[in-house]
């Protein structure tokens, strides 16, 4: 049975309750305790976390029981999970938490994002912003719309800025050393190159017009799966720093999403040096 609007606002009501239940009510009041590393100090998860990709795991085995469920931190668990985005079927991708460190410290900039996955190619992607329960989405070949309790409206990229106005997102201490003095060089160009450590909310801030590119290292598809398909659906382009298409199954990168082909080619010959 294909992914119908029937099925995306089951899991949006899904998604909302568990934000609602478990991610909104630990916000600002986190004890020590319910916090702890993974890979770094930068590299966190708290109890929020794991307690909404629970809920969130088993609301979707019951409503849609022949998908496969992808967590962020399943796979920190096993990470054998990552090869079921591959296989024949439906696959819904959570990052219960995208943000983790700003939601620990206190900030706003933090998001849930979901992904569904056919037979390998992302065909739905969702970002919700927790704080005001308003969100953005893709079907694909559908557009891409933000909406919030029954209103709803079409979202596009923006036109093509001069170099100078244009503003990128990037985590430039996320990429390799030996490139990061020449990145900020790179970054001298545009008017700003920020870091909100939050996929959820770059993307969104590409989709809807704010910004002009995002540029990330890593390929988690928890974070970038959703994003691309509704960056893309809004008039942008999404490819790896090479030009190969990404998809879900992308394990390396660079990643780049542009507002547009014009721009996208731009960023990409700009930071070429960091290419495989």
């Amino acid at each position: 049975m294909p992914f119908d609007p029937t099925d995306a606002a089951e899991l949006i009501r899904i998604a909302r309750h568990v934000s609602r239940t478990e991610v909104m009510p630990r916000f600002r009041a986190l004890s020590a305790s319910q916090v702890s590393t993974k890979k770094d100090a930068h590299d966190i998860v708290t109890e929020a976390d794991t307690a909404a990709e629970s809920a969130l795991t088993a609301a979707f085995r019951q409503s849609f029981p022949d998908a496969a469920i992808v967590g962020e931190e399943a796979v920190s668990a096993d990470t054998s999970l990552l090869d079921r985005i591959g296989d024949t079927g439906r696959v819904i991708i959570i990052d219960p938490i995208d943000g983790t460190w700003n939601y620990a410290a206190g900030q706003t900039n933090f998001g849930m994002i979901l992904a569904v996955v056919e037979d390998g190619e992302t065909i739905f992607g969702f970002h919700l912003d927790p704080v005001i329960d308003d969100w953005i989405m893709a079907h694909r070949g559908g557009g891409a719309h933000w909406a919030r309790d029954g209103a709803s409206r079409t979202i596009r990229t923006r036109a093509r800025a001069a170099l100078t106005d244009r503003i990128g997102l990037t985590s430039i201490a996320l990429f390799p050393r030996a490139h990061q003095p020449a990145m900020a060089l790179a970054g001298l160009n545009y008017g700003r190159l920020l870091s909100p450590r939050c996929a959820a909310h770059e993307y969104r801030l590409l989709a809807e017009g704010h910004v002009d590119f995002c540029l990330a290292s890593a390929l988690h598809p928890w974070d970038h799966a959703a994003g691309t398909l509704i960056v893309t659906e809004a008039g942008g382009h999404a490819a790896l720093l090479t030009g190969a298409p990404y998809s879900a199954l992308s394990r390396h990168g660079p990643l780049l999403a542009a507002a547009n082909r014009t721009v996208w080619d731009e960023a990409a010959q700009r930071f070429a040096f960091l290419a495989p």
